[in-house]
């Protein structure tokens, strides 16, 4: 339970904010590159990001520019700017912007005029990672992006999507650090229906045991969580009988990304990046360790439950995330059909725009998200002193290791990593992370 000073310290992200300023200090995705695909010939979009108005555009030679949207001249929406000449020109009195927000051109100005020199649009460093465009939005130079195997596998093993949430951002962050709802929250009637986003449809490891079985009747996992240079591994671990456990090892990437297991050879990336204090954007970098990913599949497959450009799920708070009584019955413990994105969708905005954690009673199962609010205050309060955010940088543990998997239960916690090197050595790129 928070006090309300405290809620609002963690929650809101604008400008100026003691949650904003920390959250500015990292890389946040700010779209993905297909949205700069969607017109060939005007690769534009409007972006709005922890809180602010702005514009991202690809030049004619290739670069990603992030601007502010009103033009620096008299406010004119850039959405509507021309690209043309190097960079984005305003339509009202033809002033140009490259992507770091140079003015190069004030038409209107006499002719030697040196005025544009003394104006610059708002702009912030771009760099596009396996089909996600990140931005800088902070003071200084941006950090080194994390060795970090979302990051470092091939474009080819990669496939990036996004979705919309009508909440704020870190109701929709604590879901995907809180390993005790998969039980619930995701729990199925049958276990032969395997469709994407059904996360848990493969089999655990050595097993004939279908993942959704074992999240179904082991509903009591054993958490524990450990501080890591990156922020938190969090082990959910569930005794199928004397010998054996299942484990899952996901991690909070710190402050705003979770890295989760979807199989055994597939893990997720996922980053939950404020639109304002009410909305976030998911942002989810799948890789996968040892096949090509299919791409146009799996996008089909997203793009059927969403709609386009807003990237909204069909099954809204509009509709009650599609909720049916029969179905929660017979299939699904919600009722909101087989797409565990849902689940938590509705998990994450039923709340209302921005939880009031003032009434909330944590419980044993709760240790990540205590652990993470900790951090978060910890390190908001760093920034507001004139100190650096955390460093993501673990030393040894560059792959942020996220694995499903089964365990011998006596000698779990020095076993669950020869896993995770095994399923290296079958990698097509993956490193080993340990000497």
């Amino acid at each position: 339970m928070l006090s309300a000073a405290q809620n609002e310290r963690i929650t809101r992200v604008g400008p100026g904010t003691p949650c904003g300023e920390l959250l500015r200090r990292y890389w946040q995705p700010a779209a993905l590159a297909e949205e700069l695909d969607f017109d060939p010939q005007r690769p534009l979009v409007p972006v709005r990001l922890l809180g602010e108005d702005l514009v991202l555009f690809r030049d004619e030679g290739g670069r990603v520019g992030l601007i502010g949207r009103h033009c620096c001249h008299r406010g004119a929406d850039l959405k509507f700017g021309r690209l043309e000449d190097g960079g984005i020109r305003c339509p009202f009195h033809g002033w140009l912007y490259d992507v770091d927000g140079n003015c190069l051109e004030q038409p209107a100005e006499p002719t030697g005029s040196s005025f544009h020199r003394k104006v610059r649009q708002p702009a912030y460093p771009c760099r596009v990672k396996n089909g996600i465009v990140f931005a800088y939005l902070g003071p200084g130079e941006p950090p080194p992006f994390p060795d970090i195997d979302c990051f470092l596998a091939p474009d080819a093993y990669t496939f990036a999507f996004k979705g919309l949430n009508e909440c704020n951002w870190l109701q929709a962050l604590e879901v995907g650090i809180d390993p005790a709802h998969a039980s619930y929250l995701h729990r199925f009637f049958e276990d032969d229906d395997a469709e994407y986003g059904r996360q848990f449809m493969s089999r655990a490891a050595d097993t004939d045991i279908p993942v959704t079985r074992v999240l179904r009747n082991y509903a009591t996992p054993e958490i524990s969580v450990e501080e890591t240079g990156y922020g938190l591994r969090i082990f959910a671990r569930r005794e199928l009988d004397d010998e054996r456990s299942h484990l899952r090892v996901t991690n909070l990437a710190f402050p705003n990304a979770f890295v989760i297991p979807m199989s055994n050879d597939m893990i997720i990336a996922q980053w939950h990046v404020p639109i304002d204090d009410e909305n976030n954007y998911w942002y989810a970098l799948f890789v996968d360790y040892r096949n090509v990913v299919d791409k146009a599949v799996m996008r089909a497959q997203r793009v059927e439950s969403c709609t386009l450009p807003d990237y909204r799920s069909t099954r809204n708070r509009d509709n009650d995330w599609g909720y049916d009584p029969a179905e929660q019955r017979n299939l699904s413990y919600t009722g909101m059909g087989r797409d565990i994105n849902v689940h938590d969708q509705w998990a994450v905005e039923s709340p209302g725009p921005i939880q009031d954690r003032t009434v909330e009673h944590l419980g044993t199962t709760d240790r990540a998200i205590i652990a993470n609010r900790k951090l978060l205050m910890r390190a908001i309060d760093g920034v507001a002193r004139g100190e650096g955010a955390p460093a993501q940088d673990d030393g040894d543990d560059r792959g942020l290791v996220a694995i499903d998997t089964i365990v011998p239960t006596a000698s779990w916690q020095e076993t669950w990593r020869q896993h995770d090197l095994d399923r290296r050595a079958q990698s097509a790129w993956a490193e080993t992370p340990w000497p």
